[in-house]
């Protein structure tokens, strides 16, 4: 029996009271990460019924009741919390967002949604849907041949460097600063796509930026990511402290969150040369672990109980 097996079972000890039985909620996940844990934990204690799932080891029977089969559930999932996706082929990827997809058309409350996970995920349209909902982000451009990419970067380095990132990534990873033409990699080492955006923030340290969690329509915590390197991700050596947002990067990350669809998100905001606040990205499955070192209460309490309440309000409105 592994980690994960012992995880998947529910807590006996959590409280029941007199509400009626447990909501199930299913976490999918690729791994029993820090966060995963902790979100197992969080849901127990609120007298939830915790079940860790690979979205991998899901499947579809049209023979079945409900067409689908969730491990660790007889029938359907109360709600369901997105942690990961996994990793795969673009058919498996497809297929796992499908059993999202899935469950929301039979009324399971699904955080993230399948369409808000995608929009996040691909980061040309999470910039395309931002600019659209007229919020500041930086300029972006995204193209599908080399030549294409060196003309845009022949075109735009001339007014300062520009920021390739992979158009699924997470954490800092992958990202390389382009300079000129030649710094771009080939089209195959960029896996088909040139993702580039403008670089903002000064020419040499510290560099900073800061993340927003919002949860429920709600800022619950926030960080200033300090590096000695431009690339501020915590993961990759940044410092988190702790700051209260002002009042227009709070309105800027709820309405990025809101353009996006997403119930549950960490929206990164840099400030340009004139300290005005732009949005970089808005990533559905948000790590906290740094975040959490500089916030005085448990994040994944708060975010649980917020997914409860949305699945109570969904009951409710059905």
């Amino acid at each position: 029996m592994t980690a994960f097996d012992l995880l998947d079972r529910s807590d006996p000890t959590a409280p029941s009271e007199d509400r009626g039985p447990p909501p199930r909620v299913a976490v999918f996940t690729d791994k029993l990460d820090w966060h995963v844990i902790r979100t197992l934990r969080a849901l127990r204690r609120q007298g939830a019924t915790a079940v860790a799932v690979r979205l991998s080891a899901c499947k579809i029977e049209t023979g079945r009741a409900h067409g689908l089969i969730i491990p660790g559930f007889r029938d359907l999932p109360d709600l369901a919390i997105v942690r990961a996706i996994g990793d795969g082929s673009l058919e498996a990827i497809t297929m796992r967002l499908g059993v999202l997809h899935a469950l929301e058309a039979l009324g399971v409350p699904v955080l993230n949604s399948a369409r808000a996970i995608e929009r996040c995920t691909d980061k040309s349209m999470a910039s395309f849907l931002l600019a659209q909902a007229g919020l500041p982000t930086p300029q972006t451009f995204a193209a599908q041949t080399l030549a294409q990419a060196r003309a845009i970067a022949r075109r735009e380095c001339a007014q300062g460097p520009l920021v390739m990132k992979p158009l699924f990534g997470a954490q800092g990873w992958g990202l390389r600063l382009i300079e000129n033409d030649s710094d771009l990699p080939s089209l195959q080492d960029a896996r088909g796509v040139f993702y580039l955006q403008r670089f903002v923030g000064p020419a040499r340290p510290p560099f900073e930026d800061m993340r927003i969690l919002v949860s429920g329509g709600d800022i619950i915590a926030a960080m200033r990511r300090r590096s000695s390197h431009w690339i501020t991700n915590v993961r990759q050596g940044a410092k988190p402290l702790a700051v209260e947002p002002s009042e227009r990067e709070a309105e800027i990350a709820l309405a990025a969150a809101a353009a996006l669809g997403v119930d549950f998100a960490g929206v990164d905001i840099i400030n340009d040369e004139r300290g005005a606040p732009l949005v970089l990205e808005v990533n559905s499955m948000a790590g906290w672990s740094g975040l959490q070192r500089v916030t005085p209460f448990s994040i994944a309490d708060r975010v649980t109980a917020d997914a409860l309440a949305q699945m109570t309000r969904m009951r409710l409105r059905g």
